[in-house]
């Protein structure tokens, strides 16, 4: 099982929002999502939760596809502009370092016309422990 379908399958919070991991190799990962009517806040435009989650997912893919267990430590989110119902939701995450301990990923999630929704950064730790299997 690759680490795409391990986390497509194992992520229960992020298949609950609407996430999926649908690219994934050593230099970058790509997670996508519609926002649905269940993403919107009170002012009626995604939630902050629901956009950080969709780039939290397309972290955890590009830091775990090496086979070992890595959490994040520290992640820093920018909201440049908002998202509505209905927009196909890109996140595209790439390392600034592929440390062996202390990785770095920056991700750009961008709408269906391109427009840049938010920006985040963040850090893991890479675990002595591989990934686990289920």
């Amino acid at each position: 099982m690759d680490i795409r379908e391990l986390l497509n399958t194992t992520d229960h919070f992020a298949a609950g929002t609407g996430c999926k991991i649908v690219e994934v190799d050593e230099h970058h990962a790509v997670a996508e999502m519609t926002v649905t009517s269940q993403h919107l806040n009170g002012g009626h435009v995604c939630q902050g939760g629901a956009l950080f989650t969709l780039a939290d997912l397309a972290i955890a893919a590009l830091m775990n596809q090496h086979g070992e267990l890595t959490f994040g430590i520290s992640n820093n989110i920018m909201f440049v502009a908002s998202a509505r119902e209905g927009d196909y939701l890109r996140a595209e995450a790439s390392f600034v370092a592929d440390h062996h301990k202390i990785p770095a990923v920056e991700v750009r999630v961008i709408n269906q016309n391109g427009i840049m929704i938010c920006h985040v950064t963040g850090m893991g730790y890479r675990k002595s422990a591989p990934l686990p299997k289920e």
